[in-house]
């Protein structure tokens, strides 16, 4: 009896935030209606058995994915009010494309059955009391399922490029880093020892100290922060002049005598 009541109140809420996910006018709050939709449902996969799959959508939607996207909606900095201009003029569309899934999901559930021969898919998982699900879980996922599951990863770096692309911006004091150049470099290239004597502490020292050319050894020639960026500042600051316009001689009553 316990159980079915966790069961529902689960299933109500996990509802009720799945909605709100989809009804909220601020993104920021279907985020964290989606955030508290995982959590229900993570609950339901604690009832069923299923302590793995719980575990991993908290860990992984709730703590990675979730958070990408409440990211990727607060970086963006999306004018919401510019886009809801246009909404009456495309109801119309959006109610037909709406009816559509409306029309398709009633005849889905109502030409649902339940398969004649489920009790025979149980070779699937061998049952065994030494058996963890985990394992279980394992089995199906990289042996039946391998391919659907490796299409789900290149969705989500799919994702995760798109996202990297939306929010990258080109600005003059990024800092770029050759890799190869980064590999390639020896600890005597960005690292300089010091001997500090006991009690004095760094900045008797002169503070932080590292090589100078330890930047510019993986650094892009160019970039912000490197020696021929340094030399190119410089060099603008001397051929800066300060041009100075005299007042004109003139009056505006002489100018129009």
């Amino acid at each position: 009896m316990m159980t079915q009541i966790v069961f529902y109140v689960f299933a109500a809420v996990l509802v009720l935030s799945a909605t709100m996910v989809v009804c909220a006018r601020n993104p920021v709050h279907s985020v964290l209606f989606l955030i508290l939709a995982f959590f229900n449902a993570a609950g339901l996969f604690l009832i069923a058995g299923a302590e793995f799959l719980a575990m991993t959508l908290v860990i992984v939607y709730v703590g990675a994915v979730a958070v990408l996207f409440l990211f990727v909606v607060m970086m963006l900095d999306v004018n919401f009010a510019r886009m809801r201009e246009g909404v009456q003029r495309y109801a119309p569309i959006g109610g037909v494309v709406g009816g559509v899934l409306l029309v398709e999901l009633i005849m889905a559930f109502t030409h649902w059955r339940v398969a004649t021969n489920i009790d025979q898919i149980g070779h699937l998982v061998p049952s065994s009391p030494t058996r963890t699900n985990t394992a279980a879980l394992g089995d199906v996922l990289y042996t039946h399922y391998i391919f659907l599951f490796q299409s789900c990863a290149l969705v989500l770096l799919v994702a995760m490029i798109g996202a990297i692309v939306l929010t990258l911006r080109d600005r003059p004091t990024g800092r770029r880093q050759n890799i190869d150049r980064q590999h390639d470099r020896t600890a005597a290239d960005s690292l300089e020892m010091l001997q500090v004597p006991l009690g004095a502490g760094v900045a008797a020292q002169g503070g932080f100290l590292r090589p100078h050319t330890s930047y510019d050894v993986a650094a892009v020639p160019g970039t912000y922060g490197t020696q021929a960026w340094r030399e190119q500042e410089m060099e603008e600051e001397t051929q800066t002049a300060l041009v100075v316009i005299p007042p004109a001689t003139g009056t505006k009553g002489q100018d129009n005598a």
